[in-house]
C-alpha cells in the first residue's frame, strides 16, 4: 500500500509542475515533431494504409509513468481529426490520459504516445467526459510497416489504435484501462474561451491556431485526405 501512495503522490506533484513548464503551444509542436519523426521511417512507421483511413489521430508528448511497484500514468495531449471525416486536418482539441501503471520499475519514466482513431464512431466515444479505452471504446496496439497486411482482426476491427515511442523506438502498446478526458483549461488557454471538444473536432466553430498549423501540416503530408464521413 505504501508504494501505490507514494507513486499516486509523485504523480499528483507532477500534473501542475508539467503544466507550468509545458505550454499548450509547445506540447502542439512537440507533437508534430513527433509525427515527422514517425513517419519519416516508413519500415517503422503507422502503415499508410492506415492512415489514411484514419478519421483523426491523438499524440501525447511525455507520457509520465510513476512507478514505485505499482504506480500510475499521467500525460497531456491533442487530438486533430479531419474536417467531416474525409477532409483537412482540423483544429486540436487537448485531452488527458491517465492510467495505472503496473511493474516493478523505480521512479519516472516517459514515452510518447499516438492513437489513431480508425472510425466516426471511436471519435465521438473520445469526446466523453470520460472514456475507458477498452471499454467504453474498443482499443488495440496498432501495427506498425509500410503497410497493415499484417494486422490482427482485433487490430483491424479496434476502433483506437494505439502506439508508444520511446528511445526511438516505435511499437504498438496496449493502453487498455486507460482514462481520457476532454481537457478544457488547455482549450480554454489555446482559443480563449471557453469552447467544447465537439464544436472543435465537428464543426468549423474554430480556425486552426497557429500553433497548431506545424502539426496539421506534418498530418498533411503523411496523408492530406481519406476517412470515413462523420
Amino acid at each position: 500500500m505504501k508504494y501505490v501512495i507514494a507513486s499516486a503522490f509523485l504523480l499528483a506533484a507532477m500534473a501542475p509542475q508539467r503544466m507550468k513548464a509545458d505550454t499548450v503551444s509547445q506540447r502542439l509542436q512537440r507533437a508534430a515533431t513527433i509525427v515527422k519523426q514517425i513517419m519519416a521511417t516508413p519500415e517503422k512507421a503507422i502503415p499508410k494504409d492506415l492512415l489514411n483511413k484514419a478519421v483523426c489521430v491523438a499524440v501525447v508528448p511525455g507520457f509520465k509513468k510513476a512507478a514505485f511497484g505499482i504506480g500510475g500514468a499521467f500525460g497531456r495531449g491533442a487530438l486533430v481529426c479531419r474536417r467531416g471525416g474525409t477532409g483537412a486536418w482540423g483544429a486540436p482539441s487537448m485531452f488527458t490520459l491517465t492510467g495505472p501503471s503496473i511493474g516493478f520499475q523505480i521512479g519516472v519514466q516517459s514515452t510518447d504516445l499516438v492513437l489513431v482513431v480508425m472510425n466516426p464512431n471511436g471519435a465521438r466515444k473520445l469526446l466523453q467526459s470520460r472514456v475507458k479505452l477498452g471499454a467504453d471504446a474498443t482499443a488495440a496496439a496498432g501495427p506498425v510497416g509500410r503497410s497493415s497486411e499484417a494486422a490482427t482482426d482485433a487490430q483491424m476491427h479496434a476502433e483506437i489504435l494505439t502506439y508508444s515511442r520511446s528511445h526511438w523506438l516505435f511499437a504498438g502498446i496496449s493502453l487498455e484501462g486507460d482514462l481520457v478526458k476532454p481537457d478544457n483549461g488547455s482549450n480554454h488557454q489555446l482559443y480563449g474561451r471557453e469552447i467544447e471538444a465537439k464544436d472543435i473536432l465537428f464543426t468549423n466553430a474554430v480556425g486552426v491556431p497557429a500553433a497548431a498549423r506545424a502539426l496539421d501540416a506534418a498530418l498533411t503530408r503523411y496523408s492530406p485526405r481519406g476517412g470515413q464521413k462523420f
